[in-house]
């Protein structure tokens, strides 16, 4: 029997969830300013009862999920942003090293919604093979998959032969953890003649599922679904019907920003995913996580009727290092700030005569510029790119819109270099 009211949630009117989100945020404001340290100080100038719409949230600045080793040097072991630290029942290590909690509520990272979307029930029984080692992802899918009502067995990823083992003499019905490693069993049960015919459907995360590889599972009578989630927030978003984007959680508030910058994108257009969680264990007001998508526009067929994203499309933190410099998207955008007829602007990095060299396009209107306008903005430009970061480049003004949709601020195009 589901457990979680939010599994009615995904189809009611979109524009009544909209407005239950939003009614929630004074109130959500305000007991972060009272109860986090951290948002006490983050959010000093914010009014909480002002903010009541879209465009109210996006003038708090965003906190980034990069901040959070910083901020938990400072302040461990969560950086003062976590309100009820009573209820804290595990505490985990990802990389960075960042520090995550669970709470002791049940599906505290709230992935019921994805596993009920990809039909996983009281019926089956799920082969879970994310880790439970330091870091919560076995822990997340295993309560994602036990709010539905589901039996798991907590296998964790590797030990391919154990794994078959279990699979073999167990027959569970359902798969939940990566698809490469899912792909690994199958491909090694082939090698040996297993039968592991037993698993028909998967909820899959933690990297990105090409279509070849969703269509090879469906071939072998695997219905495969996707999950993004993260150790701060918990789900994020999650796929009900293939090709057809990925639904965002109903009880959280997704934006798509310029990376860079805490401000919005038109719709469509790529840019980095910021959360807000209502969740009072560990808030989560504009978190930026550093991943890029966009939202897409179609209906859905399946009825849920929340925005969707396209997918995990890359990452946002596009920080380079230039002639032993590091230049970060924040400068460039500041740069677009200073100058009403700019619109996108894309940093290009590239190498002659093992020499680093910076390229800046920005986009303007060229209808409303005349050549010596033209002139004098590309110079004010190179001065403003010099003072921002300390480096000389060329600028190039390029026609509105020309740039390419890829939500890149910095694109670094030097070749052999080490990450």
């Amino acid at each position: 029997m589901n457990k979680l009211q939010s599994f009615e949630q995904p189809f009611q009117p979109a524009a009544v969830r909209e407005q239950t989100l939003l009614a929630k945020l004074p109130d959500f404001i305000n007991f972060c300013q009272i109860e986090s340290a951290y948002y006490r100080n983050h959010l000093q100038s914010v009014k909480a009862s002002s903010v009541t719409t879209l465009e109210q949230l996006a003038t708090i600045p965003v906190t980034r999920k990069s901040d959070l080793i910083r901020l938990q040097k400072e302040c461990p072991p969560f950086g003062d942003i976590n309100a009820e630290s009573g209820r804290v029942s595990r505490v985990f290590r990802s990389p960075g090293p960042i520090f995550e909690l669970e709470s002791t509520s049940d599906d505290w990272w709230r992935m019921g919604n994805a596993f009920a979307a990809a039909n996983f029930t009281s019926n089956d029984l799920v082969l879970n093979c994310l880790s439970y080692h330091m870091t919560p992802g076995g822990f997340i899918m295993d309560s994602g998959a036990r709010a539905c009502g589901a039996r798991v067995i907590p296998a964790g990823p590797g030990q391919t032969e154990q794994q078959l083992e279990i699979i073999e003499m167990l027959r569970p019905t359902a798969y939940s953890g990566t698809p490469s490693f899912l792909n690994i069993i199958l491909n090694k049960a082939d090698e040996q003649g297993r039968d592991v015919t037993s698993i028909n459907k998967a909820l899959v995360t933690g990297e990105a599922l090409p279509e070849t590889l969703q269509q090879e599972f469906l071939h072998r009578g695997i219905l495969v679904k996707q999950a993004y989630a993260s150790a701060d927030i918990g789900l994020i978003a999650y796929e009900s019907e293939r090709n057809e984007g990925l639904v965002v959680a109903e009880d959280i508030i997704v934006e798509i920003v310029r990376p860079g910058s805490g401000a919005p994108v038109a719709n469509g257009e790529i840019g980095e995913v910021v959360v807000t969680s209502f969740n009072r264990d560990y808030p989560l007001i504009r978190f930026a996580t550093g991943d890029l998508s966009a939202f897409v526009s179609q209906t859905t067929s399946c009825g849920r009727t929340n925005k969707r994203l396209k997918g995990w499309l890359g990452r946002a933190d596009q920080t380079a290092k230039v002639k032993g410099m590091f230049v970060h998207p924040e400068q460039i955008e500041s740069i677009r700030d200073k100058y009403e007829t700019l619109f996108k602007l894309r940093l290009n990095i590239t190498q002659h005569n093992n020499n680093d060299v910076m390229s800046l396009q920005c986009e303007v209107d060229f209808t409303v510029l005349s050549v010596d306008e033209q002139q004098t903005l590309s110079v004010a430009l190179a001065e403003t790119l010099r003072a921002v970061t300390n480096l000389s480049g060329t600028v190039e003004l390029v026609t509105q819109g020309s740039l390419a949709n890829d939500g890149k601020v910095i694109d670094d195009l030097r070749s052999g270099l080490l990450p």
